[in-house]
């Protein structure tokens, strides 16, 4: 779906709406979203900073000393649900994402998605087919 410069939200609403379906893709992924999100929007490039994202299972993981396998299933997710991330991203902005990164740290608990967008006038959203079927 592509919008109009018309159609596109404020900054604000922006941050807001992508906030929010991170936080609900993440929720429908995992089975608990985080529950703090803000996404700061610069230029070509948009962050979400997610807090308190571990469930409850991954928090007994940590403190029996499981980090890295907490790490390497936050990871799996994050590649599994990437194509829905993206197409989230690009429908919201009306922008093609050219690049999209995410980490996570345990202790503090804190995730970052992070999108590269296509600059003006190169923006026409490409289809995602893992995207579209789910």
């Amino acid at each position: 779906m592509s919008r109009s410069l018309g159609d596109t939200p404020t900054t604000g609403a922006l941050s807001s709406a992508i906030s929010n379906a991170t936080v609900r893709l993440l929720s429908e992924y995992t089975g608990r979203g985080p529950t703090k999100a803000r996404t700061y929007i610069t230029g070509d490039l948009i962050t979400v900073v997610l807090q308190d994202t571990l469930t409850k299972g991954e928090r007994g993981l940590v403190r029996n000393g499981e980090e890295s396998l907490v790490l390497q299933s936050r990871k799996a997710y994050q590649q599994t649900m990437s194509a829905d991330l993206i197409s989230t991203v690009e429908e919201i902005t009306g922008r093609r994402v050219l690049a999209f990164l995410s980490d996570n740290h345990i202790d503090p608990d804190y995730a970052i998605e992070s999108f590269v967008l296509a600059r003006r006038g190169d923006d026409a959203v490409v289809e995602h087919p893992q995207a579209a079927s789910g």
